[in-house]
């Protein structure tokens, strides 16, 4: 499960990295991250897919979007039943009529 996670998070930390780099013309002396090597990339990938290039970095946002809810779906699968554990102790004992109530037995009111 954790290279799982390593190897879903490390593209797109490293897309996300690149984009808002190169998108900011923050280069630091790189070439793959100056605006003209970005403006290049997504003309080139326009020019693939026959889009638009302004409309492929929402498309790659939505499709990030999609995948880490697939991704964190898969976790919580995998991990259910420590889930409904947590939540049991959580939430589920103030709800059974058989927990101890804290405040409730005694009135404060009825104070000397």
């Amino acid at each position: 499960m954790k290279w799982f996670l390593i190897l879903w998070a490390c593209p797109v930390m490293l897309l996300a990295g690149w984009y808002g780099l190169s998108y900011y013309d923050m280069s630091f002396g790189f070439f793959m991250l100056t605006r003209q090597t970005h403006d290049l990339v997504f003309q080139v990938y326009g020019n693939v897919l026959g889009i638009p290039p302004e409309s492929i970095p929402p498309l790659v946002a939505r499709a990030i979007i999609v995948d880490s809810f697939i991704v964190f779906g898969i976790i919580a699968y995998r991990k259910r039943r420590e889930l409904v554990a947590w939540y049991r102790r959580r939430f589920g004992a103030a709800q059974s009529p058989e927990a101890p109530s804290l405040a409730r037995d005694a009135s404060l009111s009825s104070a000397p």
